[in-house]
């Protein structure tokens, strides 16, 4: 009895799916897959995730199931799917937008402000962008890249940075030089203008200097190179400035 019930709630449920595979075959099944919004993925990683499904019949494909395998494709943020009789589905695309390269446990990767890895990308091919190390750096990129922009001036002569303790960055130059700076958005970004203001007025970069650290609001300690402490005899390797 209990199976014959069951029966009886199923039997509407298949005959409906079967109602539908038949309009399908009468020429209302997806023949076309219209992608908009795309400029860095290819439509055939759309196609291949949108056709993934059980049916391709009109009145069988599952849009939120579609929507869902799209959307799980990294460089999508987000999508809207649609059905054009007869036989069309539109998948409209909001991709994401690259912002950084994260670099963890040898690996490149690109991200988007969200920290969300978009892909791995080789070092002979990397783009101009931020660079970025460490464990949960992604998470902290939007900090990141609103830190840079206190200070303009520094952004093309920055290598990379490393988030340091999962509380703090240290900055890299190109020149080779490293920066420390303070716990925390706000103090770091003051900081950071307090550093690139010297830097303009006495030029820091490029001096010879192995790092700077301004985690102490009141200083700036500059550490020289050992070969270069010894020839200035006397002087302490640590100058407060």
């Amino acid at each position: 009895a209990v199976g014959a019930a069951m029966w009886m709630v199923r039997l509407p449920q298949t005959a409906a799916w079967e109602a539908g595979e038949g309009i399908g075959r009468l020429g209302f099944a997806v023949e076309r897959v219209e992608v908009r919004g795309l400029e860095r993925m290819t439509e055939h990683q759309i196609h291949e995730a949108a056709l993934a499904g059980d049916s391709l019949a009109m009145t069988n494909i599952d849009l939120t199931d579609i929507r869902a395998r799209v959307e799980a494709i990294g460089w999508v943020r987000s999508a809207r799917v649609s059905r054009r009789l007869p036989d069309t589905l539109v998948i409209a695309i909001e991709e994401r937008a690259p912002v950084a390269i994260w670099q963890h446990r040898g690996a490149l990767t690109l991200i988007d402000i969200e920290g969300e890895p978009l892909g791995p990308i080789e070092l002979d091919a990397m783009p101009d962008l931020p660079l970025i190390v460490g464990p949960g750096a992604n998470r902290q990129v939007a900090a990141y890249v609103a830190l840079i922009d206190a200070a303009p001036a520094l952004r093309p002569m920055l290598e990379g940075a490393t988030w340091i303790g999962s509380r703090r960055w240290d900055l890299r130059f190109q020149s080779g030089e490293e920066l420390a700076l303070p716990e925390g958005d706000e103090a770091a970004a003051r900081a950071l203008v307090r550093f690139a203001r010297m830097d303009g007025v006495t030029g820091l970069l490029g001096e010879g200097f192995n790092r700077f650290d301004m985690r102490l609001p009141d200083r700036l300690v500059v550490r020289v190179p050992r070969e270069r402490a010894r020839r200035e005899a006397g002087e302490d390797p640590s100058e407060n400035i």
